[in-house]
């Protein structure tokens, strides 16, 4: 199976945000979240991905209502594990949920979530919403505790943070990608989705295709940080040319 693209849309939120927070309903509100999801469909996006933070900062309820009603594709609800959110998420029945830490000092999500010390409150989440019909993943660094304790609560699928990954060159870049091949090898083994995401660009991402078993990449930012030159279709086509080096691999590793 050919590696699947997952399109986060935050950013475009981003920027009407920084016009229109405050007056989302005006008839001149841009630029449409549900336009960039429906131009990433139409350039080929397996799943559209989105983020309700606690704080709203950038997508907002009306958004992800919108999308779950219009769009074709997948819908992938990223959420931390509140209350209110997973409320949302029950009533949204978003294909799948991917779990992640939040802070409130971060401009974007950092780090991998404790799935480890955390695991009673995210194991009683997981199976509500699961039963709910929506698959859960958890968006973890390549820790092979981590790994464990994701299929421990119940998840089908984790994502492994690649942010590391991306900051660093040379043999710090390589001895990264090993540490996801390691956890993608041992979350296979124990029948887990892999997928993984952040930071993730054309130029390193062969760097990553030593990790085995990828599913679905998550990316956002560098695609809408193209788009601004080139349109969100061929920047979406551009990642997709690169995806297909993605080689195949046994099954059974």
């Amino acid at each position: 199976m050919p590696l699947h693209l997952g399109v986060n849309i935050d950013h475009v939120a981003t920027l009407r945000q920084a016009r229109y927070r405050t007056m989302l309903g005006a008839h001149n509100v841009e630029p449409s979240i549900l336009q960039a999801a429906l131009e990433a469909e139409a350039a080929g996006a397996h799943s559209i991905t989105v983020h309700l933070r606690a704080d709203r900062r950038h997508i907002v309820d009306e958004d992800v209502f919108l999308l779950r009603r219009e769009i074709k594709t997948l819908l992938n609800l990223e959420m931390g594990n509140t209350p209110e959110i997973l409320d949302i998420a029950l009533r949204v029945r978003p294909d799948f949920v991917c779990m992640v830490p939040e802070n409130r000092q971060e401009v974007t999500t950092e780090g991998g979530l404790d799935v480890v010390g955390q695991k009673q409150a995210l194991q009683a989440s997981v199976a509500a919403l699961e039963a709910n019909g929506t698959r859960v993943s958890m968006f973890i660094d390549p820790d092979l505790e981590q790994v464990r304790a994701s299929r421990e609560i119940g998840a089908s699928m984790i994502e492994l943070h690649t942010g590391t990954f991306a900051n660093e060159l040379g043999e710090q870049r390589r001895a990264e990608a090993l540490r996801l091949k390691a956890a993608a090898e041992l979350a296979h083994r124990l029948g887990l989705q892999v997928n993984a995401g952040h930071g993730l660009t054309t130029r390193n991402l062969p760097d990553l295709f030593i990790v085995p078993h990828l599913v679905e990449l998550n990316i956002g930012h560098s695609l809408v940080a193209r788009a601004v030159f080139t349109g969100l279709g061929q920047a979406i086509q551009e990642m997709l040319a690169v995806m297909r080096g993605y080689p195949i691999f046994d099954a059974d590793t």
